[in-house]
């Protein structure tokens, strides 16, 4: 079912007025360049950063996360009201997830073989999670911040076939533990967001914005925070500056 032009935007980012708006939508720019960035932070873990198999590595996420999982979670109950029909929704989910684990599987190959687990992984994360598989199990803030925050991170950093150091080890340890903090943050601040939208009829529509101001302006500062803080630590490991 569409979202009637009358109802209130199911996300701050939300786009109408046909098929490029509900794709965006459907996409979730904001949020998935978000979760991408903590592939890169995983990646500038390492002392030396290979970018080509950096961006392979994002590009990968891209189709998995960004496409796959958004259009599953969109055919369960279209919580974005989006008008893509479902066969087109099953087929961009499923060629994007074969891509993202061919390029998973191209990596394996011929960078890091310690990455045959989590291009295993990635996919049953992508279908439990948003399909809530295995009795919605996985389908909860912790899943969210598993699967999206901390997998990213421990990938990214995979991917560079790094020598097993304590340091780089801790280092790794430290940040995936943040993302997942900071997903479940995202979570905290996104969960009660999405209610006020989609669940609160009751509400007027001023009413519903000054409940709706300081959860998304904490969000939309940090869709543009994390991605910063990627790129300028990106810089600082793959600029050669002297």
């Amino acid at each position: 079912m569409t979202v009637a032009d009358d109802d209130p935007a199911p996300a701050w980012y939300a786009r109408r007025g046909g098929l490029l708006a509900d794709w965006w939508t459907l996409l979730h720019p904001p949020y998935t360049v978000w979760h991408l960035s903590y592939v890169v932070l995983g990646g500038c873990l390492t002392d030396a950063v290979d970018l080509r198999v950096l961006a392979l590595t994002v590009a990968a996420f891209a189709l998995a996360m960004g496409v796959g999982a958004h259009a599953l979670d969109e055919l369960h109950g279209r919580p974005l009201g989006t008008a893509i029909p479902a066969v087109v929704l099953w087929s961009a989910a499923g060629l994007s997830v074969l891509a993202a684990v061919t390029l998973g599987g191209w990596l394996a190959v011929t960078q890091a073989p310690w990455l045959w687990p989590l291009v295993a992984t990635g996919p049953v994360l992508v279908a439990a999670y948003n399909l809530e598989l295995f009795g919605g199990r996985l389908h909860t803030d912790l899943g969210f911040a598993a699967s999206w925050g901390a997998f990213p991170v421990v990938t990214g950093y995979v991917a560079q076939a790094p020598p097993l150091e304590p340091l780089g080890v801790v280092s790794l340890a430290g940040v995936t533990t943040a993302a997942l903090l900071l997903s479940l943050a995202q979570r905290a601040l996104s969960t009660p967001a999405r209610r006020l939208r989609r669940h609160s009829p009751s509400l007027s529509t001023s009413e519903r914005s000054r409940a709706l101001r300081p959860l998304e302006q904490a969000l939309r500062a940090l869709t543009w925070a994390h991605p910063l803080l990627a790129l300028g630590l990106l810089l600082s490991r793959a600029t050669p500056w002297a």
